[in-house]
């Protein structure tokens, strides 16, 4: 069944305006640092990076149309997300807008990999960072960037929701291959936390020819800035971290029909080979 269609009709409702709900006449230069305004032009680069994610997903789904029509919202709303930030800079700080150079820096082509991993990943990336941007908005003062966040992190559970769908649709038409999967993905991104690497789309290794610089993170113009911002900055700690595992098994359990309470068990499942034997290769 095409989702597509329920799709934008459902974010086309919730979707914010540029320039009718941001209150930028509220903005308070006293409340906003240096520091604070650097992360700003950091998670700006970091969102343009949807371009790139956008040409692997339209290259790797050519044989699904509907996906690939819902990437014309996924991709709109990611790439007003790098917009609303640069804007912000362009009136409140426009010696760090990001130069169309450091923009064009995180498109670079990723290799191909296989769509049903590639597809968790970015529900587990989303997940991840719908409470990234939610702790953001919480670390800062400045009242407008505050609401920014708040958006910003509103949209990125919308994608969950619908990588969801297509989760569930692929699992109805691929089964035990889908369940393999979506299984060892998910082991992958709720482990992350515990080797002390926080794991999203934009830092994983994704074009071998240009290692070590194929990442997204390897491209910014400060590679080592999300360590810093989550470590130091946004404070983003166990016990949030513990929130994005938690919504991952949570999503996982209802889709397999199985009770994952911890990490632990859904590799226990995944082991057992009760995700199916049809595995396929992990991205990089």
């Amino acid at each position: 069944m095409p989702l597509y269609a329920d799709l934008f009709r459902s974010m086309e409702r919730a979707r914010w305006s540029l320039a009718d709900d941001v209150p930028w006449d509220r903005f308070d230069p006293a409340k906003l640092t240096g520091e604070q305004a650097l992360t700003v032009k950091q998670n700006a680069i970091t969102e343009w990076s949807a371009l790139p994610a956008t040409e692997m997903f339209l290259r790797d789904n050519r044989d699904d149309s509907d996906f690939s029509a819902f990437m014309s919202i996924w991709f709109y709303e990611e790439q007003k997300h790098a917009l609303v930030l640069m804007e912000y800079l362009r009136r409140f700080r426009p010696d760090l807008l990001p130069t169309e150079d450091e923009l064009h820096a995180v498109r670079f082509e990723f290799d191909p990999a296989p769509p049903l991993e590639t597809l968790m990943l970015h529900f587990c990336g989303e997940v991840r960072l719908t409470q990234w941007y939610r702790r953001a908005a919480e670390w800062h003062e400045e009242p407008v960037i505050r609401h920014v966040y708040g958006l910003v992190s509103e949209d990125e559970a919308r994608h969950a929701g619908a990588y969801l769908k297509y989760m569930r649709r692929a699992l109805e038409r691929h089964g035990d291959t889908a369940r393999a999967a979506f299984a060892k993905i998910g082991v992958l991104m709720a482990s992350g936390g515990r080797g002390g690497k926080p794991l999203h789309p934009t830092n994983l290794h994704v074009n071998r020819s240009l290692f070590p610089n194929d990442t997204v993170q390897s491209r910014l113009p400060d590679p080592g800035w999300l360590e810093r911002w989550l470590d130091d900055q946004i404070r983003f700690d166990g016990e949030c971290e513990q929130r994005v595992v938690r919504a991952i098994l949570r999503s996982l359990s209802a889709l397999f029909g199985e009770p994952f309470e911890t990490v632990r068990d859904l590799n226990r499942f995944r082991k057992a080979g009760r995700a199916g034997a049809g595995e396929t290769r992990a991205t990089p």
